[in-house]
């Protein structure tokens, strides 16, 4: 069992270190104002947290912040769309990495509609309209679903 605790501790210890060097870097670029929920962040916030398998949660600097979570949620969009769907969504979108911009719509030409994987907007779109076309009220099964995922209302 003490192995277990010197574990939790180098693990907790390892993430005060990658913060503290991330905290570190100089700031470069820009806060995405285009995005309301993101214009109006701080950029110097930074936090980081780490969940074992048997639901350990360790955090360093501002994990405990509530943050917008933009494009994340393309990943809870398509587990759920797999969890209702099954591997027939590949026949919808693809896998691969499409080397355009998350937001472009060229690729779609080329492809014939289906967009190079699910994380570029197209492909979320798709997502999207899968879990629209595969719930009643898809809005309330994905807002349940990151609640259960998240454990919190």
């Amino acid at each position: 069992m003490q192995f277990l605790a010197d574990a939790d501790l180098s693990l907790s210890q390892a993430l005060r270190d990658i913060h503290r060097r991330a905290v570190e870097q100089p700031i470069e670029g820009r806060v995405a104002d285009y995005i309301p929920a993101l214009a109006t962040v701080d950029p110097i916030r930074c936090g980081i947290a780490f969940a074992t398998l048997d639901g350990e949660v360790h955090t360093a600097g501002d994990a405990e912040l509530p943050f917008s979570i933009q494009s994340i949620s393309k990943v809870f969009g398509l587990v759920l769309a797999m969890q209702r769907m099954g591997d027939g969504l590949w026949r919808r979108v693809g896998m691969e990495p499409s080397g355009q911009p998350f937001n472009s719509i060229v690729q779609l030409e080329w492809e014939h509609g289906i967009p190079r994987n699910p994380f570029i907007n197209a492909g979320a779109i798709l997502v999207a309209d899968t879990l629209v076309s595969h719930f009643s009220s898809s809005r309330q099964a994905f807002l349940s679903f990151v609640r259960r995922l998240a454990g919190s209302e």
